[in-house]
């Protein structure tokens, strides 16, 4: 049975409330949905803005195998940031952390001047975690790649997971935004950067999402010209996509695309690609 590996799902206890961003389900209801199109592992993202749950993701995957790694919460400019990458690092199932733009105080205050202005302390922190082999996921829009183009000038070992395909809205069958565009062929100089091919239904803003592969091929030639077949990433963020659509279909829809690109390129989407971004180990077994 061929390996596929979702990178970018959120799950959690759905009895404790969270922010619409951090929506979260448990894993067996993941399951149902993912496993009959396919899927043979998981990495969860961050299910809260709390550290102590990267314990309790943590703790899931000691007992299901499915599960085969962890973006966590930390915070990169928070006095204990090393103490807590050293207790999460110590689990091998830990891939990494993630990075929103709007948390980063220097480029909110500074938008212009970000690049003169980043923070030594999330320097610091961002070098423990390339020390480590670990991944940086980066939510944030496109406006905001010079910006990590600039963290790893700052940090030559980094290794960065873009999420979401850097948020290429709208996807709308057209010829996608030419800056955006732009942005991706920059950004995809650095060869540690990894873009994860996600949330694409969640970019067409519109409800329910097309299922149709044709509608989204713009955006998705655009980021296979960025990146090639060594860089992309599958990714649902699930449970998120059910604002606007189903797990079956943005399945397909991806399936569909890279599938029709042969099948080595689509094996180092589905899962190779993300082995060697996360350090997955036996990913799906």
């Amino acid at each position: 049975m061929p390996m596929v590996v979702d990178t970018h799902t959120h799950i959690g206890a759905p009895s404790t409330p969270q922010p619409l961003l951090f929506r979260t389900e448990l894993l067996e209801t993941y399951k149902t949905l993912a496993v009959p199109e396919g899927v043979t592992g998981t990495v969860v993202v961050e299910s809260s803005g709390n550290v102590e749950d990267n314990q309790w993701i943590l703790d899931r995957a000691a007992e299901d195998p499915f599960i085969v790694g962890l973006v966590g919460y930390l915070d990169p400019f928070a006095e204990t940031f090393t103490r807590d990458l050293e207790r999460d690092a110590s689990d091998p199932l830990f891939k990494g952390f993630r990075l929103h733009m709007d948390c980063c105080h220097d480029y909110v205050d500074h938008p212009r001047q970000a690049m003169n202005s980043i923070s030594p302390r999330l320097v610091a922190s961002l070098e423990l975690l390339a020390a480590r082999d670990l991944a940086l996921d980066f939510h944030g829009d496109y406006t905001a790649l010079d910006y990590v183009a600039e963290l790893i000038r700052r940090v030559p070992g980094l290794r960065v997971v873009l999420n979401h395909i850097a948020e290429g809205r709208p996807i709308d069958g057209r010829a996608p935004n030419p800056e955006w565009v732009r942005s991706l062929y920059e950004i995809s100089v650095w060869p540690q950067v990894y873009c994860k091919v996600s949330a694409l239904v969640q970019m067409t803003e519109v409800t329910p999402a097309p299922a149709d592969v044709e509608y989204y091929r713009p955006a998705l030639d655009a980021v296979w010209d960025a990146f090639g077949q060594d860089r992309l990433i599958y990714a649902s963020n699930w449970p998120q996509i059910e604002r606007v659509s189903d797990f079956a279909t943005a399945h397909q829809i991806v399936a569909r695309y890279f599938e029709g690109k042969g099948r080595v390129s689509a094996e180092k989407y589905f899962w190779r690609n993300a082995s060697i971004a996360y350090n997955l180990i036996s990913p799906g077994n």
